[in-house]
């Protein structure tokens, strides 16, 4: 039994790193996968073609979920394609790290943008449909430094809190009509992004938590199944943390 059976999904930044890995196990537990990707027209055109090897339809979008207007339009798009949106998960996220003394105001700007007004620009553009079916499950990408912030991240732990906080809102509005919306924090998950550390440094970070190990794509994207599935139907506004023990 396949637990995201008939289920459609929206995934925002997914050809690579942890989206990449929600996009794959999804369609491996046979949903329908809609994908957003900002540059790589190469990399999503294989994602498509590795998503729909599993008997499923899959289909990315080029779009900048940080503009409102481009975020309405893909919902619009994905729901004429395929019909029905019933998971969304937030993804996209970037990071411009600096002490404070040092970022500059567009560094700030840049990184609130792309990870926490995205996520009110999607959410704004997928919760009538949900409304209108009467169910949905929005999961939201924050971060363990979300949780306990991390120096030289002071825009990165903003944007991530703030994800949180909004989260947390939209559970309380939106649960009478069956609409759950909850968090995932991810530790330190070993990607594309974290194979560029210093292996001395990668080593340091493994030997901090408690199990020993980073987190893997699959990690993320388990947890994430759980909650699109009708396993966390009364389970909302909640915030998990995928750390290892951190």
């Amino acid at each position: 039994m396949k637990l995201l059976e008939n289920k459609t999904a929206l995934i925002t930044g997914a050809t690579r790193g942890i989206g990449k890995g929600i996009a794959q196990t999804f369609a491996k537990q046979g949903a329908n996968v809609a994908f957003t990707f900002s540059s790589s027209l190469e990399a999503a055109q294989e994602l498509e073609k590795e998503l729909m090897s599993y008997g499923i339809k899959a289909k990315g979008y080029q779009s900048n979920a940080a503009n409102y207007e481009a975020a309405q339009e893909l919902a619009a798009e994905v729901i004429k394609e395929f019909g029905t949106i019933d998971i969304l998960i937030n993804n996209a996220g970037i990071t411009k790290d600096n002490l404070l003394m040092r970022i500059s105001e567009d560094d700030f700007d840049t990184v609130i943008e792309v990870n926490l007004k995205s996520v009110f620009n999607l959410t704004k553009a997928v919760i009538r449909p949900m409304m209108k079916q009467r169910s949905g499950s929005i999961i939201n990408m924050s971060s363990v430094v979300g949780l306990k912030g991390n120096a030289g991240q002071a825009n990165y732990a903003a944007s991530k809190a703030g994800i949180i906080g909004f989260s947390k809102s939209v559970a309380l509005e939106l649960g009478s009509r069956n609409i759950r919306s909850n968090v995932i924090a991810p530790g330190f998950i070993e990607t594309e992004m974290t194979a560029n550390l210093p292996e001395e440094t990668v080593k340091q970070w493994r030997d901090a938590i408690p199990l020993k190990r980073g987190g893997t794509p699959e990690d993320i994207a388990n947890a994430c199944v759980f909650l699109a599935s009708d396993m966390s139907s009364y389970i909302t506004g909640q915030t998990l943390s995928v750390d290892g023990g951190m």
